[in-house]
């Protein structure tokens, strides 16, 4: 098993850098990421996820501006994947916060490197092996943090850097690239349709072949479908038909 990769996350820079020398310092610690806010930490914990490299551990200050350690740490729970959290604060009474989500350790600053070490050898005994598909994207709406299942996403459209999930109610912006979408939503049952759309084929109502060019209807909305993906979708589409009318 690889180092474990770990974020540390606090809103005062010696105390963070502090921190990131004493974790980097541990022969079982792999990568360290830091962040200054709550904000900060929640972007490079969904860009880790993208690439797929997610993290093991949050060492994290409780008292921060903007999204404080507490909310943060709720908010982490909701992951499909949580890592593991590692309070680190100057404040004993939040201890009854950290009981209640379930954090590994509760560190007091100035942090000693033995309580960190055992701390660390928490995390180790508690580590799980990544599972094959994180099915929640966090988006940000107004200053909240949203998380938003593959299940609820209709369609994605390709939009630079960028994607846009397209659910029921609304669409959000997301710092994913599609083809890493693909990859990550493939066994969610999406498919790649065009350049800049994937679909979930269980949310396709309709599908259109007009003069060669072939269209699909996602909930109201029409989406162009390539060409070269017309064939296998199209035999998908039959097979989840005739699989359908042999379990009805």
């Amino acid at each position: 098993m690889t180092g474990l990769r770990v974020l540390a996350v606090d809103d005062e820079q010696p105390a963070l850098e502090d921190l990131a020398y004493l974790l980097r310092a541990d022969p079982r610690i792999g990568d360290v990421l830091t962040a200054r806010d709550g904000a900060a930490a929640l972007k490079l914990l969904d860009r880790a996820i993208a690439e797929k490299r997610p993290v093991d551990a949050v060492f994290l200050d409780i008292r921060m501006r903007g999204l404080d350690g507490v909310v943060l740490g709720r908010l982490l729970t909701r992951f499909s994947r949580p890592p593991k959290v590692v309070f680190v604060t100057a404040y004993e009474e939040h201890a009854v916060d950290a009981f209640e989500l379930k954090a590994e350790d509760y560190l007091l600053k100035p942090v000693r490197p033995e309580r960190l070490a055992e701390a660390v050898r928490r995390v180790c005994e508690g580590r799980a092996e990544p599972e094959p598909q994180v099915d929640t994207i966090p988006v940000e709406l107004g200053g909240v943090t949203k998380f938003v299942a593959s299940s609820e996403v209709r369609y994605v459209e390709a939009q630079g850097d960028y994607a846009r999930l397209h659910t029921a109610t609304g669409s959000h912006l997301v710092r994913i690239p599609l083809a890493t979408l693909e990859q990550r939503w493939a066994s969610a049952g999406f498919m790649r349709v065009h350049r800049s759309h994937l679909v979930s084929v269980k949310h396709i109502d309709e599908m259109h072949i007009d003069s060669g060019k072939c269209t699909v209807r996602v909930g109201g909305t029409e989406i162009p479908v390539s060409r070269r993906h017309t064939r296998e979708l199209r035999d998908l589409l039959v097979r989840r038909a005739r699989k359908g009318k042999r379990d009805s």
